[in-house]
């Protein structure tokens, strides 16, 4: 007996070993959407599993446990599950290597990197805008909600949308533990009576728009984020009806209830990133005000967890928790190590969003935000027939077709993306020789590439495809006046949008610098939905996904409509044919523009023709930078 007992303990302590090792890829197999409402009240009286689970997690506890080991159990040794393995092993190692670089950190003089901050934040600090009131509404358990205006009878039970994977549930599903992204056999396993409907996205569209014509009457300007969410900017409502905040969107929240039988929650703060914190915080049927005032900001900010601030997804949750950062007030405490551990990216993004709780004031319809390419992809099922794989490749061509349609472009750029079993993922693109949109056009540039990669990867085989258009020429003409001049509205001038990203399925959208990391947070969480399909045997699919969908804003009713001026000349601009920049669009002040941007001109270019020649001498179209301070580019060309 002692021999056996003395045989076991060894595989025990193994196992063990490896389910300790785990720990993070349980928490990594958890899926998307762990911050969603309505899960705070599930029993929590359990000790967590781990102490960096306990640091994560401060609400339901047990059933994260519980989660977690029903989908490590149930993927356990499946492609998913290798490829997850992987990514968490990765993230392990790159902690691993940020940890190595703070303990160098913390043996130099860090006074240089403290000051950085510190003026950064003094520099942000004057780009505050607190006169502005920004809500954001979003729709409570929106497709769920739905199904339950013509099923009454599901409103007292566990009941979600999606089967494969679902894509919403309602609050009492959420109790047990289910939430969107989660495979469906899964959320059976945690709650057997749950009733799963298949998706209706026709009844969605519908009920949305009925919600976006009322949302006009509060803004007419305002910004759809998705189907079921929506920014306005209430500051000149609120003035017009002498109404404080509050009471104008109790006032917005009822009308839709009364007319749309749907239940929305708001948060009303100075900007969007506020707003959308807010909006979460009374879910489901209520509001949460965030006061215009510096000192209730930097209080609301301060104990909230950093994963709470939409652009904060998993992964970078991981990091910053590895150093000691779980709030948005410990920002503030390693303010010194940001830059050098992640990026100046990141570095802007914790001190500007996490740490002083800015966003943006600017609201405005999403059909005015210039888009720089059109795509879809879908994923299916493992694919490596030739002949299925090109009459996937002609489906995707004919679905690219109707969203450059809609947006009225073509593309001169084609770029084929493909995700192979292995979970592997490749792009390739091509320069098209002439503009194109049709189906048969993509169709046929398209096919070589990926012919090329069938060479390239032998015995390939396919779970997701996509197809994306860049380089768009536009269809729509542009607003010019008698002479010529391009017309262009105050918030066209390209002042308020400041980087590039990618949308979910590779379209790019100019973003301000918060949303760059919203963009990231939501790719990888629909990537992590589309991976949790693999999971579930129960049902074929052939999941797609698009870009943002661009519909115009519904018009405000006629009583409303005296609220938000129409664009009027002092909102219109000329474009300088000299310098390109935007001028008002006044002909005189138009006119002494153009006459200064020539003498300029002249100026320099006789400067040019009269200067000496000197090798040294920066070339025309380069700035005379110090050479300390040169760029990147100016220096390489100099070798």
């Amino acid at each position: 007996m002692d021999s056996e007992y003395q045989k076991t303990v060894p595989l025990e302590q193994e196992a063990t070993k490896e389910e300790t090792g785990h720990e993070t890829l349980k928490y990594q197999l958890l899926g998307p959407s762990l911050t969603k409402a309505g899960q705070d009240s599930v029993d929590q009286q359990k000790v967590l599993w781990l102490d960096f689970a306990a640091s994560l997690f401060t609400a339901a506890a047990n059933i994260y446990l519980q989660v977690s080991e029903i989908i490590y159990n149930a993927s356990k040794g499946s492609k998913y599950f290798i490829n997850e393995e992987t990514r968490d092993k990765n993230l392990s190692q790159k902690i691993e290597r940020i940890l190595a670089k703070k303990k160098q950190l913390d043996q130099i003089d860090l006074s240089h990197s403290l000051r950085k901050a510190d003026e950064l934040i003094a520099s942000l600090e004057l780009t505050r805008d607190l006169s502005q009131t920004v809500v954001h509404i979003d729709c409570d358990a929106f497709y769920a909600a739905v199904e339950e205006l013509d099923r009454p009878e599901l409103r007292n039970v566990p009941m979600a949308v999606g089967k494969g994977v679902l894509t919403t549930c309602n609050y009492h599903a959420r109790k047990f533990g289910c939430r969107s992204g989660m495979a469906g056999f899964i959320a059976m396993k945690l709650c057997p009576q749950l009733v799963c409907l298949e998706l209706n996205f026709e009844k969605y569209n519908a009920k949305a728009q009925d919600i976006r014509e009322i949302l006009a009457d509060y803004d007419a300007r305002f910004e759809s984020a998705s189907i079921d969410e929506a920014y306005l900017n209430i500051t000149a409502y609120c003035k017009h009806h002498e109404l404080e905040p509050e009471a104008a969107v109790t006032k917005l929240r009822a009308e839709i209830r009364e007319k749309t039988m749907i239940t929305v929650s708001a948060g009303i703060a100075p900007n969007t990133t506020l707003a959308k914190i807010a909006s979460n915080k009374n879910k489901p049927d209520g509001q949460f005000k965030v006061a215009n005032d510096r000192s209730s900001v930097m209080d609301f900010m301060r104990d909230l967890p950093v994963r709470k601030v939409n652009g904060v997804g998993r992964v970078f949750e991981r990091e910053l928790a590895a150093i000691g950062i779980k709030t948005c007030g410990d920002v503030y405490e390693l303010r010194a190590y940001l830059s050098t551990l992640f990026g100046e990216k990141a570095f802007h993004f914790l001190i500007r969003s996490c740490y002083l709780g800015i966003g943006r004031t600017i609201i405005q319809p999403a059909a005015e935000y210039e888009r720089k390419s059109v795509g879809t992809e879908s994923t299916f099922r493992e694919m490596g027939d030739k002949t299925q794989l090109r009459e996937k490749l002609r489906w995707t061509t004919q679905e690219l077709e109707k969203d450059m349609a809609r947006a009225q472009v073509k593309g001169r750029t084609l770029v084929l993306k493909v995700k192979l079993n292995t979970y592997e993922v490749f792009t390739r693109q091509v320069i098209l020789p002439k503009s194109v949109h049709l189906s048969d056009d993509l169709f046929k540039f398209s096919l070589p590439v990926l012919f090329k990669l069938e060479q390239e990867i032998p015995n390939m085989k396919l779970r997701l495809m996509g197809l994306r258009c860049t380089n768009l020429v536009h269809l729509k003409k542009e607003n010019r006046d008698f002479f010529g001049r391009t017309l262009l509205k105050a918030t066209e001038q390209g002042l308020k949008r400041k980087a590039t990203v990618l949308e979910q399925d590779g379209s790019e959208w100019e973003v301000w610098l918060e949303e760059e990391f919203e963009e990231a947070e939501r790719i990888e969480r629909q990537e992590e939905m589309e991976e949790m399909i693999s999971l579930s045997q129960e049902l074929e699919f052939n999941y797609r996904r698009h870009g943002k969908e661009i519909l115009p804003n519904p018009k405000p009713s006629s009583a409303a409509e005296i609220l938000f001026e129409k664009p009027g000349e002092s909102d219109q601009h000329w474009v300088c044919p000299i310098c390109s920049q935007a001028q008002r669009a006044d002909d005189t002040e138009f006119n002494a523009h153009i006459d200064l941007c020539l003498s300029r001109k002249t100026i320099k270019e006789v400067a040019r023709e009269t200067a000496p020649l000197n090798k040294s001498r920066p070339r025309s179209h380069e700035k005379s930078w110090p050479l300390a301070r040169q760029p990147q580019s100016s220096r390489t060309n100099s070798n």
